[in-house]
């Protein structure tokens, strides 16, 4: 079937398939997914074992160890790497890519329940799977109380509010479309204590071992079978555990000539707070951070724009009640969101490709000095670029920065195999063809031509297609879209080409204006450049004949060789992975001695604070501010 001929004989149809091509294209960018980067999956899975109360020695001693060896031995397993704190182990397994998440998280449970013996006081381990791109929060967000309201509530401890958040605003924020996991760091969770007073166990002759035990084996409910009872059986359950601080002291430790020896005998039994493992501090005080991690392909404006309306409703509904007395003055400040960043740099590109078409439609009217020409060829940028979303809608990609500049770098590929067709065509136009003639012969003579450059293009993509390593994906948005765009502009070139210029170019005796004429000779630049072309020519072949082949020219040659290879290693940029981004968001690590206290922490703490305060409040536009600021 001749391609080019039907074309040009059903130019309405051709519309038509612009048309559709434009409209759902432009539906499917509503439709992706936007994010800053392509998904990069590692499968990673973590097993997280609590112990709390526990040296960071005798955690690895009972459980780390424990868990390592039974570990070790799942199939496909690249890496483990474990964790050890005093409140318990997280073992982190990253396994080769193309492993089945699923099937490695069941081996990984098998292998579990191969470990000998777990501490009666240590939870069971949890298993959860993620993958690299989700470890990145989308948003940051401080939980504060102005230090006015501190102070007149008597130095109210924020970090207390740890497990009404966890019940109140952390389950809300996770129901939102897209969203994985909210994290609340720096607070305290509640914690019923048990303060032994020695002398009081050891003069009733308990050890501390009886006292644990009893308190484990009451805290507890039982089953205790089914009662028939006439037409139904009634299933007895004995309720045991702790309701409150008085069903802890009540417990019965031991009989001493034949008292009861209670908890409250020996101890005092309250209502408390686990003790301080790390602190959160924002720039009005001690604060609470939250942190939001977004699920895998989910689209960040939409989730960041549900976020950003149920915070203002947590602000407004729930923190009021959460605590009778601090509720109505605390604060959310919402200090990262990634949308920032990702507006700014979807912007950059898009504009980038828009002065990038600016700047070839404005060449393509420089040497072609036809606007009809011009207008034809321009025609396949849009529908080149536009169809390509469509192309990363099917193929499950997201828009990002990788995948837009991958659109910009083809903005100037998809007019390539245009401008071979079209300045065909207009040979042949010169010769006299008409223009339906022109047309079909023009794009058939050169169709071999441009359809093998167009192969070659792709063949150059589509290996990075192929790699499955992190680079691989990385990169494999800005190949798709290459490799779509440039296949879309082949069949531009060879169906919406011809038909246009089978309808609007004009033949070349109907441009009789003075106006085109001189716009022909771009006003007389095109006879001086190529006076200028012509003058290169003959010293190019002056350098060429005689003795001066044999002495200029490689003179010449080497001297451009050199200038060339010291230029590029000059310019030549600093190597890196990826290019330094501008977020707004700084993570500072600190290594400190094992062992230091929360309270050693926090002084030194403080003396880094003391750096840095005079830099809060600086806006990058208050010159004469940063000026006198001290260097860090």
């Amino acid at each position: 079937m001749d391609l080019i001929r039907l074309a040009i004989s059903k130019p309405v149809s051709v519309a038509v398939g612009v048309v559709m091509v434009v409209m759902f294209g432009l539906i499917g960018v509503g439709a992706i997914p936007i994010q800053l980067t392509p998904n990069v999956d590692r499968p990673i899975i973590t097993v997280t074992t609590n112990w709390p109360g526990r040296t960071p020695e005798e955690i690895v001693d009972r459980i780390t160890k424990e868990q390592e060896e039974v570990l070790k031995n799942v199939e496909n397993l690249k890496s483990m790497r474990s964790v050890t704190s005093d409140t318990g182990v997280t073992v982190t397994l990253e396994f080769y890519l193309g492993t089945e998440i699923d099937r490695a998280r069941l081996e990984v449970s098998d292998a579990l329940r191969r470990v000998p013996d777990y501490p009666e006081d240590a939870t069971e381990p949890v298993i959860q799977a993620s993958e690299g791109s989700n470890e990145n929060a989308i948003a940051w967000i401080m939980i504060e109380l102005p230090p006015e309201a501190r102070e007149a509530l008597g130095g109210f401890d924020i970090t207390t509010l740890q497990d009404d958040l966890d019940r109140e605003v952390k389950p809300y924020l996770e129901r939102i479309p897209g969203v994985a996991q909210v994290n609340i760091f720096g607070g305290r969770p509640r914690e019923m204590q048990v303060l032994i007073d020695p002398v009081a166990l050891a003069q009733r002759g308990i050890t501390y071992d009886r006292l644990i035990t009893a308190l484990r084996a009451e805290n507890r409910d039982v089953a205790a079978g089914a009662v028939p009872e006439g037409k139904r059986d009634y299933r007895i359950r004995v309720m045991g555990k702790y309701r409150s601080a008085e069903d802890v002291a009540a417990t019965v430790i031991a009989h001493q000539n034949g008292d009861p020896v209670r908890v409250a005998d020996v101890a005092r039994v309250r209502l408390g707070y686990d003790r301080p493992r790390g602190f959160v501090r924002s720039v009005h005080g001690p604060a609470l951070a939250m942190n939001v991690i977004r699920q895998n392909d989910a689209n960040v404006m939409d989730l960041m724009a549900e976020l950003r309306r149920r915070l203002a409703q947590v602000q407004r509904d729930v923190l009021p009640r959460i605590h009778p007395d601090a509720g109505p003055h605390l604060r959310l400040r919402q200090v990262y969101d990634e949308t920032t960043y990702i507006a700014s740099s979807i912007d950059l590109v898009v504009q980038n490709l828009w002065v990038g078409g600016s700047i070839a439609a404005f060449v393509l009217l420089l040497f072609l000095r036809s606007f009809i020409a011009t207008g034809v060829i321009a025609v396949a940028i849009p529908i080149s670029v536009i169809g390509t979303f469509l192309a990363l809608l099917g193929l499950g990609r997201t828009l990002n920065v990788v995948s837009l500049a991958g659109l910009a770098f083809a903005v100037g590929m998809v007019v390539d195999n245009a401008i071979v067709v079209l300045e065909n065509i207009d040979r042949r136009r010169s010769m006299g063809e008409s223009a339906t003639v022109a047309a079909h012969r023009g794009g058939r003579e050169v169709f071999g031509a441009i359809l093998a450059s167009t192969l070659t293009t792709v063949a150059v993509f589509v290996p990075i297609l192929t790699i499955q390593e992190e680079a691989g994906q990385l990169f494999r948005d800005i190949s798709l879209a290459i490799v779509a765009s440039v296949s879309l502009s082949l069949i531009v070139s060879v169906t919406v080409i011809p038909a246009a210029c089978a309808m609007w170019l004009p033949e070349h005796h109907m441009m009789r204006s003075r106006l085109l004429r001189s716009f022909q000779t771009l006003f007389g630049l095109a006879p001086a450049l190529a006076r200028l072309v012509d003058a290169a020519g003959r010293a190019m072949l002056w350098t060429m004949t005689g003795w001066r082949g044999w002495t200029i020219r490689p003179a010449l040659i080497l001297l451009l060789t050199a200038a060339s290879l010291v230029g590029a290693v000059k310019l030549m940029p600093d190597l890196d992975y990826l290019p330094a981004g501008n977020r707004n968001l700084v993570f500072g690590g600190l290594l400190i001695p094992p062992g230091y206290s929360v309270e050693q922490t926090g002084s030194i703490a403080d003396r880094i604070e003391d750096h840095i305060r005079p830099y809060v409040g600086v806006g990058p536009g208050d010159d004469d501010r940063l000026a006198a600021l001290p260097p860090i």
